[in-house]
């Protein structure tokens, strides 16, 4: 199936990791011009050598953190280079720490809503001129079932994605007259069985922090943050499984589909 893409120039935020990855290397399958960006140097090497042997018309890689305000200009600079920006994918983010909302810390709720949403609102900020001025563009935001539902231990977290639900729809209907569309992907738990998926911004890593202060809370409380299985004898999605639906609403297929939140969840929410 021709999705349409071929020569197109994508950005993809988090690349270097998990869903990040794998949506870049599913884009560079469809022949795009590929923008890894992340804050891992020699995991974005990878991917990128990865992308070009899968078929990307271009491929470059931008190291950045996007906590940092300049960044987006810098991004969206060196995409550019390639050619103008079609598609956007927003998927900068992660849980800063675990733990119920009375001992959180000021800190804390602030480094979670940087990261989940405020990361997404400059970026798009960025990409959004360039994108009007054609009158074509598609933003992929990626959010959470945690912003549906609200995870246990996650308060911070699930506020920050649901706002991120929420700026998709609104920012769809503003800029639905420029024929761009904006959507969100929600997945539950995502993780790759695939040992190059993983970087030094992944929060996956053997050594991540927010594992090891999980680890730590009391046991009855890691309970109440599962949810019950879903339909599947699993409840974890694998990364390309998430990455499916980013390149379906950023094909030509879906250019009718926009303020959408398309959960990938195998069954969690029914």
């Amino acid at each position: 199936m021709d999705l349409q893409l071929a020569d197109k120039v994508v950005i993809v935020t988090g690349a270097t990791a998990n869903i990040g990855r794998a949506t870049a290397l599913g884009f560079a399958e469809e022949g795009v011009r590929l923008v890894a960006v992340g804050r891992d140097q020699a995991a974005g090497e990878k991917v990128v050598a990865a992308a070009r042997e899968r078929g990307a018309r271009d491929a470059v890689f931008v190291q950045a953190d996007l906590l940092d305000r300049d960044a987006p200009a810098r991004i969206v600079a060196a995409a550019e280079t390639l050619g103008p920006v079609h598609v956007l994918v927003n998927n900068v983010g992660g849980n800063v720490a675990a733990g119920v909302f009375v001992d959180s810390e000021p800190h804390t709720c602030l480094g979670a809503s940087d990261r989940n949403l405020l990361t997404v609102l400059r970026m798009t900020q960025a990409v959004l001129p360039g994108m009007i001025e054609r009158k074509a563009g598609r933003i992929i935001n990626i959010g959470s079932t945690a912003g549906l539902v609200g995870d246990y231990m996650l308060s911070i977290y699930s506020t920050a994605k649901a706002a991120v639900h929420g700026f998709t729809k609104v920012l769809a209907k503003e800029v639905g007259q420029h024929n761009i569309t904006v959507n969100c992907v929600a997945p539950y738990g995502t993780v790759s069985n695939d040992p190059e998926a993983f970087s030094q911004g992944s929060r996956f890593r053997p050594d991540s922090q927010f594992f090891k202060e999980l680890g730590k809370a009391d046991p009855a409380d890691r309970a109440r943050m599962q949810r019950p299985g879903g339909v599947f004898d699993r409840s974890i999605a694998q990364p390309e499984e998430v990455a499916g639906a980013v390149l379906y609403l950023a094909s030509g297929s879906a250019a009718f589909v926009t303020g959408q939140i398309v959960k990938v969840e195998g069954g969690t929410l029914l």
